[in-house]
């Protein structure tokens, strides 16, 4: 994004090329003036020709006063547009740390409180101006991850980004570093380009969060795809003291003397965690307990609210639909099936089918053709796939 400049009704502009001409037309004819009087002596001393030229200031003053008439019709604006530029350079996420560990003061220099989301701070708009080639983009995380920008060249919009976030922004407490990392490993697997993908982590390296996955599985899942993964410590290794601080806003908090108030005393930060997964080069193997099958058959089906939103099956206990098109379960106990309610019946979609409600059946057949989807009877679905990463 570029902050840019346009006009709503540029044909208005149009106009100003006729103003030389009107200030060459006014200087050549000039002006009569002309008035009536019983006197031919006194008519001729006051009715003379009188020629203003084009550079003097009352004819300047108009010709300004038509200009800017003319852009202020023209619309001027600002605007923020989109530049596409073929640049060389590296794609690089950034994943920051906003636990509130972050507000332990380790990190201060002699005479001066600095948080370790200040020095996290600092070592971002560093970092942004030496990389004017290089898209940039950031995740910031505490107790769940939350993408802050997507890839782009435009690094002032990074830098304002990360100024707007303090401690204490995100509501889930606590440090998930494993589900942060993997959502930088899947904004940055949808990449396009041969250039090098690289996410840089800044943490403590205090993981006590995550529990879809961890920090070393998600590291060695980021060696697999070809992400190179660098981590920046923050913090002593030694027990340190955690502030109080204001989380509406930020700002620690003091008592009458100004002196910050103590919260809790912290372990040292994880280093050691941090050194393996940036060292990890594995093998992963990635897989499910089903398979999908690329829908193409619409089904038609009514249902009541109760009934569940799968497009390959469904139960449900006031169902409609054509038996010729699906499998037809009645008695869900004899398929061990579980049943919601007595009268519960399963229809299963087969083959390339997948159900659609009659309410805006066609922008929903459209929407959901030829999409992979799974929970209906066909060979693809019995099939468990399995897909094997090697780090480079």
């Amino acid at each position: 994004m570029e902050l840019g400049f346009e006009f709503e009704h540029p044909w208005a502009l149009l106009f100003l090329a006729a103003l030389p001409l009107y200030a060459w037309l006014r200087g050549r004819v000039g002006r009569t003036s002309a008035l009536l009087f019983p006197d031919a002596a006194l008519l001729d001393g006051l009715s003379r020709r009188v020629r203003e030229g084009a550079g003097s200031l009352r004819l300047f003053l108009r010709l300004a006063t038509a200009a800017l008439l003319i852009v202020a019709i023209a619309g001027p604006r600002t605007a923020n547009k989109e530049v596409e530029r073929e640049t060389e350079g590296v794609d690089i996420l950034l994943v920051v740390d906003l636990s509130w560990s972050m507000m332990a003061l380790d990190m201060s220099p002699p005479g001066k409180e600095t948080t370790r989301w200040e020095a996290s701070q600092q070592v971002i708009r560093e970092f942004l101006s030496r990389r004017p080639d290089d898209r940039v983009g950031a995740v910031v995380f505490s107790g769940k991850p939350y993408l802050l920008s997507p890839l782009t060249i435009n690094k002032g919009w990074i830098e304002k980004g990360v100024d707007r976030m303090h401690i204490g922004i995100i509501q889930e407490t606590g440090t998930a570093i494993g589900e942060a990392l993997a959502m930088g490993v899947d904004r940055m697997k949808t990449v396009k380009g041969k250039g090098s993908k690289v996410i840089i982590l800044l943490t403590d390296g205090d993981d006590n969060q995550s529990k879809a996955i961890l920090p070393i599985p998600a590291a060695e899942l980021a060696a697999a795809m070809g992400i190179k993964l660098y981590t920046i410590g923050l913090g002593k290794d030694e027990p340190t003291v955690l502030p109080q601080f204001d989380r509406r806003t930020g700002k620690l908090n003091r008592d009458v003397f100004g002196k910050i108030i103590p919260m809790m005393t912290m372990n040292p930060a994880n280093y050691e965690m941090l050194e393996k997964m940036a060292e990890q080069k594995a093998r992963v193997i990635i897989s499910t307990d089903h398979g999908t099958v690329r829908v193409e058959d619409p089904i038609k089906v009514i249902g009541d609210k109760a009934t569940n939103t799968n497009l390959r099956y469904k139960v449900g206990k006031n169902l409609n639909y054509n038996t010729k098109e699906v499998f037809e379960v009645k008695d869900a106990a004899q398929a061990h099936l579980p049943r919601p309610q007595l009268s519960s019946t399963y229809i299963f979609a087969k083959s390339k089918g997948y159900f659609v409600y009659q309410n805006n059946y066609h922008q929903f057949v459209a929407h959901y053709k030829n999409t992979f989807q799974h929970g209906g009877v066909s060979l693809e679905e019995m099939i468990v796939p399995v897909i094997t990463l090697q780090s480079k």
